[in-house]
């Protein structure tokens, strides 16, 4: 049983981390990564664990992703291959840091991104893998989706076409790989809700 004495110095600890002030703080994991974490689907990497311990706005936001988890129980996390999704995330492998990347793929394998090169930047394509037990549903609804990069950035946003596709220009001066890498090396593919 923890003492009266510990819970306070718990909260106080706790108080201590969220309300420091970080200049130029901004969220520095995508909610995917973290939820994957408090469900323990997922474990943060060293650099993810830095990110989350020196970023007290992304601190906060997996303390209230957590309290959301704790206060709707009945509602549990759905795997990648159930028929509900709730979103997919990867990383940037360290093998696609040598060359141009030309791809990246979620760790469930239900989504990958291509790059290819236009003009003096990239496009962009989200394809859905059609093996995903989710896609007929998503292709039949023509459900809005994003990627968002490992600080929370939109890097693709709209709609899925009938092939399970969606793509925009890249929306960054920095090219792809070195863009993931500053992030954390980490994207995440989510619905965008209604």
């Amino acid at each position: 049983m923890k003492s009266a004495h510990d819970e306070q110095e718990a909260r106080l600890r706790e108080r201590l981390l969220l309300g420091r002030a970080v200049p130029g703080d901004r969220l520095m994991l995508a909610d995917a990564t973290l939820l994957a974490a408090l469900d323990g689907s997922r474990v943060l990497t060293p650099n993810e664990r830095q990110a989350l311990s020196a970023s007290p706005l992304t601190l906060r936001r997996f303390r209230q992703l957590s309290l959301e988890l704790q206060a709707a129980p009945s509602q549990s996390p759905h795997a990648a291959n159930d028929p509900v999704w709730t979103g997919s995330s990867g990383m940037l492998r360290a093998a696609a840091t040598v060359t141009a990347l030309e791809s990246l793929a979620t760790d469930d394998g239900c989504w990958t991104l291509h790059f290819l090169p236009q003009g003096e930047g990239w496009q962009v394509i989200l394809g859905l893998s059609a093996e995903a037990s989710f896609a007929p549903r998503l292709l039949r609804e023509h459900v809005m989706v994003r990627v968002i990069d490992g600080g929370g950035a939109i890097i693709l946003q709209g709609r899925l076409d009938a092939d399970g596709e969606c793509e925009c220009s890249w929306p960054f001066a920095t090219p792809p790989a070195r863009h993931f890498q500053m992030y954390g090396a980490g994207f995440a593919v989510e619905p965008v809700p209604a």
